[in-house]
């Protein structure tokens, strides 16, 4: 896996899941929406951390500085 996303994507895909794990356990957010929403943070995490975005793979989109 090559690298596609960029420290700024990165940042606002865990700052996202941060802010879905607030409104979660706040109570604010619940039932079946809690459920996909926290399914979508922890997606948001792993990507985050390994820097790979499966779907910005598939459509060919790059947000990472490229290397010359």
């Amino acid at each position: 896996m090559k690298k596609n996303m960029g420290l700024l994507d990165r940042i606002v895909r865990f700052a996202i899941a941060a802010t879905i794990a607030v409104l979660y356990f706040m109570g604010i957010v619940q039932g079946t929406l809690a459920y996909v929403l926290m399914a979508l943070a922890v997606i948001f995490v792993l990507t985050s951390f390994v820097s790979f975005c499966p779907i910005y793979a598939f459509f060919g989109l790059k947000t990472c500085k490229t290397r010359y």
